[in-house]
């Protein structure tokens, strides 16, 4: 076990959260009093609130609270470049300035209880330390059962993620500075971090209810980021079409066997009913595949532009 004491930045991407911080903020910092008293991080330990171009208070609540305490700090982006990249600005400004940086919502759904928990595996010797649920019995049935089915799809296209772990980890600043290194835009980041080959554990606990204001991650934003998670790991959708193209292929040549038997038999091809389903069919599965086709170029067209990810319009330091 380590005898540093280490300096600790917690980064909270913000979106529209003016609701909510008021509670977040008091517990967040008296947190950080509690464990520098008791020894477990140092005095000059801090809170960085990323401010992801809100619409609302959220920005004036944060240079509220930077003026009032030297425990925080902030940034804001000229506009919405959305949480995982307000997550990546947040963890890019606190790389060169931590021992270790805790990424955690501003919700506070993920219990923060387990943040000195991290922070003493941390001490062990650990780069990066997943906060994992221990159940999702608090969902809706219809988000536990998609969450868990993109898991397993993940898994079964070869991605290496941990099961019910969303953005609640630490991460030490050499780990943060190789994960920096990941320069294309359609980042998946609960992908890439098991893949960084640090040594990594998980600490367990129970997600709590949202205390004020509403999700950010309604179901429109929650299928692209599934889409974003899938398209940027794995090819294998890709290969589906073309197996898909064979499959068709193949009840082709079928079709023309049976209808050259009838031909030649003299029968009457009826078939009208059975033709338009067909055409019907093949033509929805051709939307299909050019639809997927056209997600993997449209993230090439993303990533040749090379355009940043974010663009910071002030920092309180």
């Amino acid at each position: 076990m380590s005898n540093i004491t280490p300096e600790i930045a917690i980064v909270i991407p913000c979106y529209n959260e003016q609701e909510v911080l008021p509670l977040t903020n008091p517990v967040l910092t008296g947190l950080i009093q509690r464990m520098v008293k008791d020894g477990e991080i140092a005095a000059s330990s801090y809170i960085l609130y990323v401010d992801d171009g809100s619409r609302d208070n959220t920005w004036n609540l944060i240079e509220e609270y930077a003026s009032e305490s030297a425990l925080v700090k902030g940034i804001k982006l000229a506009a919405n470049s959305g949480h995982q990249n307000a997550l990546i600005a947040g963890l890019e400004t606190v790389a060169d300035h931590c021992d270790a940086a805790i990424s955690i919502d501003a919700d506070l759904q993920d219990d923060i209880d387990a943040i000195p928990r991290m922070i003493a595996e941390f001490r062990r010797g650990y780069d990066i330390v997943y906060g994992v649920r221990n159940s999702r019995e608090s969902d809706t049935w219809f988000k536990r059962e998609s969450a868990q089915s993109f898991y397993k799809l993940m898994r079964d296209l070869g991605v290496n993620s941990v099961y019910n772990h969303a953005d609640f980890r630490l991460m030490s600043s050499d780990t943060i500075k190789d994960f920096l290194k990941f320069e294309e835009r359609n980042i998946f980041i609960r992908g890439i971090i098991p893949g960084l080959g640090r040594k990594q554990t998980s600490v367990f606990y129970d997600r709590k209810p949202r205390q004020a204001g509403e999700s950010k991650y309604p179901l429109k934003k929650m299928i692209n980021f599934a889409v974003d998670g899938i398209t940027s790991f794995s090819v294998r959708p890709v290969r589906m079409v073309f197996f898909l193209g064979l499959g068709f292929l193949l009840v082709a040549l079928g079709i023309f066997i049976y209808v050259m038997i009838r031909y030649f038999g003299g029968e009457t091809i009826e078939g009208w009913t059975s033709l338009m389903l067909s055409i019907w069919f093949c033509t929805g599965m051709i939307l299909i595949s050019l639809g997927i086709i056209g997600e993997y170029i449209g993230k090439i067209y993303t990533e040749v532009k090379h355009r940043p990810r974010y663009s910071i319009e002030k920092y309180i330091k």
